[in-house]
């Protein structure tokens, strides 16, 4: 692996999480507001209609970071096939070439 793959690799295995977890904490932030906004209507008395277009903009901006969030699983998901592809990650499987010669010579025991 080239040494500019291997950096890319790093800042990359860096972001990624550091992205998907800012977006559960904007979203924790957005439902602990909603939560707020419903309680202070309920406890104070006023009418149900109260504060109802700032509830429904919440919740467009809660749904939007739920799209977010799921958009950048699927990055992630796409990001592991380039890093197997590219920088040699994830390779618990054998490729194709080797998994024959293996079988091949299954036929053979251990000696010690």
């Amino acid at each position: 692996m080239s040494y500019e793959i291997k950096k890319a690799k790093d800042q990359i295995g860096q972001d990624m999480p550091h992205t998907e977890y800012s977006i559960d904490q904007a979203l924790v932030s957005v439902s602990d507001l909603m939560s707020t906004l419903v309680k202070a209507r309920l406890n104070t008395g006023v009418p149900a209609s109260t504060g109802q277009a700032a509830i429904l903009r919440l919740a467009k901006a809660q749904m939007a970071l739920v799209d977010a969030s799921n958009d950048v699983l699927r990055v992630h998901g796409e990001l592991k096939k380039i890093g197997k592809e590219y920088a040699g990650l994830d390779m618990h499987e054998c490729p194709p070439a080797a998994q024959a010669s293996i079988d091949e010579s299954s036929h053979l025991s251990v000696v010690s």
